[in-house]
């Protein structure tokens, strides 16, 4: 048998190649959109990929399904409730797929979302215990997928909760310890909120040690899970419907172009939306006025879906050579109207000075002087609330979470000066300029953010 996981750190997203060494042929499990590194280890080991399954409709990427399908003739595979406007092959619970004597075994496990399934792989089919299970979204390391999110409009987080609970402590539990768990996502991951680092476990561990695992009642179960969730990003439902969807299918060769600077100009006049990918200190150095800084040193894709419309036209501004980069991480969330982008954006930036402004960013003695004079800010804060739970909070502050901050803004006050900060100052750099980029003036953030703050009270009350 061959079993590779591939993971990517930007999404916390996991995906599978399983494959019958003797007959050559192959499964792709939850693959992103950008396929070219499942096709190149197929092509290497001289496999045919027969079949891409999806766990589930994915709400946090847009599924490399179709491009799978395309480029190798492979069929698609959901669980029996999956409705799609392409063709799929329903996967029945108990259903065994020989890819020689290698098999894999599809089990129900809905309650993430109601199609949700799990894919058991038997390394030899005579085998009594499987060798893993790929989990998808109804079980990770630490935590089980949370029932709440939009993806699964018309069916109640109560209603899918339960579900939850049989699949996990009944038909995922029900497995032997030594089974390996392989979920589809890790830490930082918003389909959960106690997500560990590791990357594969074992049903006995996860008995051990993951709390959603523990015997209890569907009630008990249900509470625990949907308590705390952290703030779903915005694109989450987009991507869920996407991913239901004949959609253009990606190709990395036909992306958007370098602009020149004339051009660049005009669209953004037109109300195309510039993201500026750099560091967020490049970016308060000086930036086009109104741009959204989404820096690529993190969780971009996730961020950018977060406080960007997909409906809008994009334009970007990336560290030098990364334009392309960028560009790929957009259309892993579904963001393909790229216009083009700066290829040098220092000189870009030189020759439309005019057009550039610094951003304001305050060090925790400046923001407590603003605090104690006669016109003193609001402080949002955009961490979720699990951090101010567990680390404290700036007493006053407003809290908004970045994932709620789009839709939320109107809430906030634009006669008054406005402070946004984060746990260590990256995702208020993006919450500030979203706030400058839909028409406050006043707004800083704050370097080195909650924990800075946290430090000056432990040094001065010592």
């Amino acid at each position: 048998m061959f079993f590779s996981q591939y993971y990517l750190d930007c999404l916390s997203q996991a995906s599978y190649m399983i494959a019958d060494e003797t007959t050559g042929q192959a499964v792709v499990v939850d693959p992103r959109r950008d396929v070219s590194e499942y096709l190149a280890d197929a092509r290497a080991r001289g496999f045919t990929v027969v079949g891409v399954i999806n766990t589930h409709f994915h709400a946090d990427f847009v599924a490399g399904h179709l491009e799978m399908a395309d480029e190798t003739g492979a069929w698609i595979g959901y669980g029996q409730r999956a409705e799609t406007e392409y063709a799929i092959r329903k996967l029945a619970d108990g259903e065994r797929i020989a890819l020689g004597d290698v098999v894999l075994e599809i089990m129900e496990t809905p309650g993430h979302t109601p199609e949700s399934i799990s894919v058991l792989v038997y390394e030899h089919a005579a085998d009594a215990v499987p060798y893993g299970v790929l989990t998808g979204d109804a079980l990770f390391i630490g935590d089980v997928g949370r029932p709440d999110l939009l993806a699964s409009a018309g069916v109640t987080a109560e209603e899918l909760g339960g579900m939850l609970y049989d699949s996990v402590q009944n038909k995922l539990m029900g497995l032997p310890d030594e089974v390996r768990v392989f979920p589809a996502h890790g830490a930082g991951s918003a389909c959960g909120k106690n997500l560990s680092t590791e990357k594969q476990s074992t049903i006995g561990q996860q008995r051990a040690t993951n709390y959603a695992c523990a015997p209890m009642s569907k009630e008990e179960f249900v509470a625990i899970v949907a308590a705390g969730q952290p703030a779903a990003p915005g694109y989450f439902a987009y991507d869920a419907d996407l991913n239901r969807r004949q959609r253009e299918l990606f190709d990395s060769a036909a992306g958007p172009r370098p602009l020149r600077v004339a051009d660049f100009s005009r669209l953004r006049d037109s109300g195309a939306v510039v993201v500026d990918a750099r560091d967020p200190q490049d970016f308060a150095a000086g930036h086009l006025r109104g741009a959204v800084n989404v820096p690529a040193d993190g969780r971009f894709a996730e961020q950018a879906g977060s406080v960007l419309d997909p409906k809008d036209e994009l334009l970007v501004v990336a560290p030098q050579n990364r334009e392309e980069e960028i560009v790929t991480r957009l259309a892993r969330i579904g963001f393909d109207r790229v216009a083009g982008y700066l290829r040098s954006p220092g000189d870009a930036l030189v020759e439309m000075a005019d057009e550039v402004a610094p951003a304001s960013r305050l060090t925790v003695a400046q923001l407590r002087d603003a605090l104690a004079g006669d016109n003193p800010p609001l402080v949002v804060d955009v961490r979720g609330e699990g951090e101010r739970e567990t680390a404290g909070f700036i007493e006053g502050a407003e809290h908004i979470a970045l994932a709620e901050l789009r839709n939320r803004m109107g809430e906030l006050p634009t006669d008054r000066p406005l402070v946004v900060h984060c746990a260590g100052g990256h995702r208020s750099a993006i919450g500030g300029s979203l706030l400058r980029h839909h028409g406050f003036t006043d707004v800083s953030d704050l370097l080195g953010g909650y924990g800075a703050w946290a430090q000056a009270d432990e040094q001065s009350a010592a």
